[in-house]
């Protein structure tokens, strides 16, 4: 999962008509039933019927959590309706114990359940833990679906690991982008699609973007491509952000060699409006031969073109880890009581390392670029705490405090990567990094055999070296903060201060102003940080509470558009911004400029050495 934080507020902001297909006696699968097409009061019905069961009581789940989330989500509160029916129609007797489980009894007479269906994205601006777009739903009638389907579809206990067979009704003009195996006999019923997977993880590991055709397929080295865009206003094509997509991609399978995850892979895009009742969470999440991305469509097509390859390389290197190379906590996945595994350092963290070296290593970016991207992610990770066990955090993500530091992995995750790779590079002069030990793990293990969690870092080391284990221990297991200046000499580098360019209220992923959690009515400009010059230029201080912007009262909900029509602004836009400072308001007036920076980043160290400098050539430029 990649999350985009455009706020830190914004993040942090009946039957389908078709038939039971009996398998063989033993195996009859799990039909589930979504009519798309009667959309009532935004909501789906949706029907799960099985075969017959031997039980007295049945239980029947929607889950709890979701792999690549690590969060707690109750899908199941997004249901509505719940009934239970025997072979004669009748309604049955059930009750419910918490958000996500529905037990019946008579469980020998059960013949299917119905229900409805409310998606997520409309209550995104509504409720506290709201869940994060990429893997939350969307019901727009007869425009589009954003099938996250284990916020459709339940699954019985004891069911997870028999066929499910999907038929879902959808309005005539709609078509499906998914990875999920269509059924080799199609529908006698008109615009009724109807998928098999072999268990109930493959229903969920397989979205389904529904939507008027926009779609683009490309090859890259064997893998068939496919970019499926719904854009609201119709401004944006898959034609449109092809190119920059399969240059993307291509770099990315040329970065990864012999590394073969999928022959398939979907990168559904859904672009969001940004008003109240839709998506607000920016990011993607990523599944084994797909992807759902959520952005803004008010973005501007390079700063698009940007966040897409940032959020979909990093989702697609997820095919390394943990979709390759995961823990048995990962491979038999408890939806409703999961079990965590310790290794985030690698789940997210190598992910997204890989997701920026890549970029450098074939040519998408510069040095300075990749140098600035590292230091931003060392003053990220200062909001969090640098003493924590990143193992016991991982194991513990779900709770509190480890859960406040989740956003973590992407920073300090990536940090430990980068300093383990220039250590192996160091041990192994130059011939072996962090990429040569994901592909020795992809070789040892695959797809579908997982490692014991805690024997990781035991296999780890005995493929490379003793000084390994050390590392491990101090910066992973163990509590000791990094200092990265110490690896960064090792390739001759160092910290240093420059100007650079930002964005008018956030500076990539960092915003320049927050919310009010007991108000939403109050948007101030954050203290303690250094502001750019927009804000400087303009007068603003730290802790301005901002009342309106060009005379419309700012809110939460407000200033999403005043940010997402930011990316358009030109030097010579005209601003003006009344703030509360103190007990006064103040009124500042300007032109909005270029938006600069002072920030630390990385730069070459005066006469580093010919080691350090043939280091820095194997860790940018790769080599084994």
């Amino acid at each position: 999962m990649k999350k985009i934080c455009l706020l830190a507020f914004t993040v942090l902001l009946a039957s389908c008509g078709a038939t039971k297909t009996v398998l063989t006696a033993d195996k009859t699968p799990v039909l589930a039933m979504l009519d798309l097409k009667n959309v009532v009061d935004d909501k789906v019905v949706v029907t799960v019927d099985a075969g017959a069961f031997t039980t007295d009581t049945v239980s029947f789940f929607i889950p709890k959590t979701v792999p690549g989330t690590y969060s707690t989500d109750n899908y199941g509160q997004y249901i509505e309706s719940f009934k239970a029916f025997d072979y004669d129609g009748k309604e049955m007797a059930f009750s419910k114990t918490d958000d996500n489980t529905w037990k019946i009894s008579d469980g020998k007479n059960l013949d299917k359940v119905t229900y409805y269906v409310n998606d997520t994205y409309d209550t995104e601006g509504e409720v506290a833990d709201k869940v994060f777009s990429p893997s939350g739903t969307n019901i727009n009638a007869n425009k589009t679906f954003m099938l996250n389907l284990h916020g459709f579809v339940g699954y019985f206990g004891g069911l997870k690991e028999v066929p499910y067979q999907l038929a879902i009704t959808r309005p005539e003009a709609l078509k499906p982008t998914t990875s999920l195996t269509p059924a080799t006999v199609e529908s006698p019923i008109a615009n009724v699609d109807v998928f098999n997977a072999d268990r109930y993880f493959e229903v969920i590991d397989n979205p389904i973007l529904y939507a008027k055709p926009n779609t683009e397929t490309f090859e890259i080295n064997g893998i068939t491509v496919t970019l499926s865009v719904y854009s609201p206003t119709g401004i944006y094509s898959a034609l449109s952000l092809k190119n920059r997509m399969e240059k993307m991609m291509a770099a990315q399978k040329t970065f990864l060699g012999e590394i073969n995850g999928t022959k398939i892979y979907n990168i559904l895009l859904y672009l969001s409006t940004m008003e109240a009742d839709d998506a607000s969470g920016f990011g993607a999440l990523e599944h084994h031969t797909s992807t759902v991305v959520v952005l803004p469509e008010a973005m501007p097509k390079d700063r698009l073109e940007q966040a897409m390859v940032d959020v979909v390389s990093h989702e697609f290197f997820h095919i390394v880890t943990p979709l390759t190379i995961h823990s048995k906590e990962v491979q038999y996945f408890d939806f409703n009581d999961p079990k965590m595994s310790k290794h985030l350092w690698m789940y997210e963290g190598t992910t997204e390392y890989f997701a920026n070296l890549f970029q450098v290593q074939q040519g998408l970016i510069g040095e300075a670029e990749f140098y600035q991207r590292m230091m931003d992610k060392v003053n990220n990770a200062k909001s969090y705490d640098d003493e924590m066990s990143f193992t016991e955090m991982s194991k513990n993500i779900l709770v509190e405090p480890y859960k406040k530091n989740y956003a973590n992995v992407y920073e300090k995750g990536t940090l430990i990567n980068m300093a383990l790779d220039i250590r192996l590079r160091e041990l192994s002069n130059g011939k072996k990094g962090v990429l040569w030990l994901m592909k020795e793990l992809s070789a040892k293990y695959g797809n579908d055999v997982p490692f014991e969690d805690d024997n990781l870092f035991d296999e780890i080391v005995a493929m490379t070296y003793p000084e390994i284990r050390s590392f491990f221990d101090t910066y992973v297991i163990g509590t000791t903060p990094i200092n990265y200046n110490e690896f960064l000499l090792k390739v001759g580098l160092k910290a240093g201060v420059v100007e650079q360019e930002s964005g008018y209220f956030l500076d990539g992923d960092n915003p320049f102003i927050d919310v009010d959690p007991s108000d939403e009515s109050i948007v101030f400009i954050r203290e303690g940080i250094e502001l750019n010059s927009f804000f400087v230029n303009m007068g603003a201080q730290g802790g301005d509470v901002i009342k309106s912007i060009n005379d419309t009262p700012i809110t939460l909900e407000s200033i999403r558009p005043i940010i997402g029509k930011s990316f358009g602004w030109t030097a010579d836009t005209d601003i003006k911004m009344t703030v509360t400072r103190g007990e006064e308001d103040v009124v500042l007036e300007g032109k909005v400029g270029n938006p600069t920076l002072n920030v630390e980043t990385i730069t070459p160290v005066d006469n580093p050495g010919a080691d350090a400098i043939k280091l820095r050539g194997s860790w940018l430029k790769g080599g084994e």
